[in-house]
């Protein structure tokens, strides 16, 4: 798919089948979070795949969010590997670990894969229900799957401001 296709079609699925993700585009999503740049290529990101029902329900004891997905992404970052900013006052733990999900959020998108992008949790309740490192932050969680029947995108998918209201050039 064109990259522009990509960015303009994929949207948050609130509603998933029954299908699970295939293996291979599993992999290939991964791999796309893998390759995506970090801050001094730190590569502080660490992605769990939860796909066991004993996982996933921890996922819906932390959040009402899963609408029903076959795989869930736990995107997490090593706090203690992160490169920090003159001034002291920012590190690059969120930015990187953001960037990483993108890249797996958009994969997904590329494989044919339907993603929602949760933050409605408690990061540090879920990473203790699963286990997580003391050392690793949980940033978001990207469910993976199928659209089920009737899914789609919300009505204002298609609104956006114009690129005069959001860039501007000084």
């Amino acid at each position: 798919m064109e990259f522009k296709e990509v960015v303009k079609n994929r949207y948050s699925c609130k509603k998933y089948s029954d299908k699970k993700v295939e293996r291979e585009k599993l992999l290939a999503i991964l791999e796309a979070g893998r390759l995506a740049p970090t801050a001094k290529n730190l590569q502080e990101q660490h992605i769990y795949v939860v796909e066991s029902e004993e996982n996933l329900a921890k996922i819906d004891k932390a959040t009402p969010c899963r609408y029903g997905a076959s795989t869930v992404l736990v995107v997490a970052f090593d706090k203690n590997n992160v490169f920090t900013y003159p001034g002291g006052k920012r590190d690059s733990g969120i930015e990187d670990a953001s960037i990483v999900a993108t890249h797996l959020m958009l994969a997904a998108a590329d494989e044919g894969v339907n993603s929602c992008w949760l933050n409605f949790f408690d990061p540090e309740v879920l990473a203790k229900d699963l286990g997580l490192p003391e050392n690793e932050e949980i940033l978001m969680l990207l469910d993976l799957g199928y659209a089920a029947e009737g899914a789609g995108p919300l009505d204002n998918h298609d609104s956006r401001k114009e690129l005069s209201e959001t860039v501007s050039y000084i």
